[in-house]
């Protein structure tokens, strides 16, 4: 069996509204993911996808439970620890680009790979060659608000993946986009990471893009069910 990159073991996370019960929205949540597999999370609204991403990705911390990232243990990592898990093993593409405006698509992509300390030369050159392989080439110097939907968001794509990370965290990719866009956009994502060999967990409400994925796993009842 391939490595297991993420594993989510009997999550739990709970929230108080007002002076109401507390609502618990992940109860016993348990998950593996392995390297080159890619898995679609689904479930209705507020059934818990983006808390468990957020989890998943070192973001928040559960009531109980354990994250296991490259068989690490993750619950009682410091914060400074923590934070170089994210910047060197986990890249995240959200629903909106979140792509800084003031610059260009190759400088959004550039930036991440600096701040984990690659050259700025190397880090052009990775940017250029991913940007390419998202047909992105002669667009590398426009600013976001030059750039359609689906081009800023292969940006987004292109700046998740710049640290090769071990672990893909997508929370509706597409959910923003048109559904012609949508397929091209979610067929370019799937593409790249399996030519990287990454786990990729992608949160959508799009079956038709669910089921291309190696599996299915439906948010229920604060767990996580196969199908």
């Amino acid at each position: 069996m391939s490595e297991a990159i993420l594993r989510l073991d009997n999550l739990q996370r709970g929230f108080k509204q007002g002076g109401r019960e507390q609502l618990h929205v992940l109860n016993g949540a348990s998950l593996s993911l392995s390297r080159g597999e890619i898995v679609a999370l689904v479930g209705p609204s507020g059934a818990g996808k983006s808390t468990l991403l957020h989890i998943a990705g070192l973001l928040e911390f559960p009531d109980k439970g354990e994250v296991y990232l490259s068989g690490e243990a993750c619950g009682k990592l410091s914060d400074e620890r923590r934070t170089a898990l994210r910047r060197r093993d986990i890249g995240f593409v959200y629903q909106y680009h979140h792509l800084l405006p003031e610059f260009s698509a190759l400088e959004n992509v550039v930036l991440p790979q600096m701040i984990a300390g690659v050259s700025r030369q190397r880090a052009e050159a990775r940017g250029k060659e991913l940007l390419g392989k998202l047909n992105l080439s002669g667009r590398e110097e426009h600013r976001p608000g030059q750039l359609s939907g689906g081009e800023q968001q292969r940006v987004a794509i292109t700046r998740a993946l710049a640290n090769q990370p071990s672990l893909l965290l997508a929370d509706e990719p597409t959910g923003n986009l048109d559904p012609h866009t949508a397929e091209i956009v979610f067929d370019q994502l799937v593409g790249l990471a399996r030519e990287q060999g990454l786990a990729a967990l992608v949160a959508t409400h799009n079956p038709d893009l669910a089921r291309r994925m190696d599996r299915v796993v439906t948010v229920r009842d604060g767990q996580l069910l196969d199908g």
